[in-house]
């Protein structure tokens, strides 16, 4: 991580990451594409998820998030930038086929990673949660045996193996939570790359745009018919209890949790 010196209004508090662990610029060819992006709306047109559009053009890149080239040992061929998540990625080359995988913290050109029902306790090896010892950091977690990782798989992230009990595994998640997953699960061991993503300055208002960010409007800067904070003389206060969302919802505190059949796996909430 690199501080600019404020020679100019835009580089003051800038931020750069150091991405000289990077070894490839393109992205291989026949693990991506390129397509539409959505910005934010749906297919009639309307804006659904606010605050988003523009920005610079990507290209999509095929990620294996589960177990595709199992009982096959595969070597670290380039270690790549990917615009649609934080972590970096790892081109990995299996005897000529090759494959996206989320890459660990550390992890160079060269290294051998083995998908395995139980292999070696190396970061990148990727194998069933049944087989990894107490105490191993893990990510890119199954949910459901053979569904793909879903948890665990932004940059820096990692849970911890608490216990073995049963057909489950106990994991402390990145959030505090402590949760029972099933012991058939597949988990890579390690920890994912680019652990100082998020101490990022982007440092003015068009770098965020360059990533498909549009501005963001407070609500008390609204008028009342635009917002409920809306209204009132120069700085004042939302005059209500609780802040509200644009569609006056309360917009703190309030309970999203839906899948309520899946408390029975959670063994301590995350703290609040």
């Amino acid at each position: 991580m690199k501080t600019l010196k404020p020679i100019t209004p835009g580089i003051r508090n800038r931020t750069v990451e150091d991405f000289s662990v990077l070894t490839k610029k393109r992205p291989e060819r026949s693990l991506s594409f390129s397509y539409k992006i959505a910005n934010g709306r749906n297919n009639d047109g309307r804006i659904t998820s606010r605050h988003r559009g523009a920005g610079v053009k990507k290209i999509y890149r095929l990620v294996d998030f589960g177990q595709a080239m199992i009982g096959r040992k595969g070597k670290v061929s380039a270690i790549e930038y990917d615009p649609f998540r934080t972590a970096f990625i790892a081109l990995v080359d299996y005897d000529g086929a090759k494959n996206y995988i989320l890459a660990p913290k550390k992890m160079k050109v060269g290294d051998e990673i083995l998908v395995a029902e139980k292999a070696e306790i190396k970061s990148g090896n990727r194998m069933k949660l049944k087989n990894i010892p107490v105490g191993t950091n893990i990510f890119n977690i199954e949910l459901n045996p053979g569904q793909g990782g879903k948890l665990a798989r932004s940059a820096g992230n990692y849970a911890t193996v608490l216990a073995n009990e049963g057909i489950y595994t106990h994991l402390k998640m990145p959030s505090g939570e402590i949760r029972m997953i099933n012991q058939e699960c597949y988990a890579t061991i390690g920890e994912l790359s680019r652990p100082e993503y998020k101490y990022v300055n982007l440092g003015k208002a068009g770098r965020s745009r360059w990533l498909g960010k549009r501005p963001h409007v407070r609500g008390t800067v609204m008028n009342p018919c635009d917002h409920p904070h809306g209204g009132g003389e120069g700085r004042c206060p939302i005059g209500m209890p609780a802040p509200k969302t644009p569609w006056g919802k309360l917009a703190r505190g309030v309970k999203t949790r839906k899948r309520k059949y899946t408390n029975k796996f959670i063994i301590q909430r995350r703290k609040k």
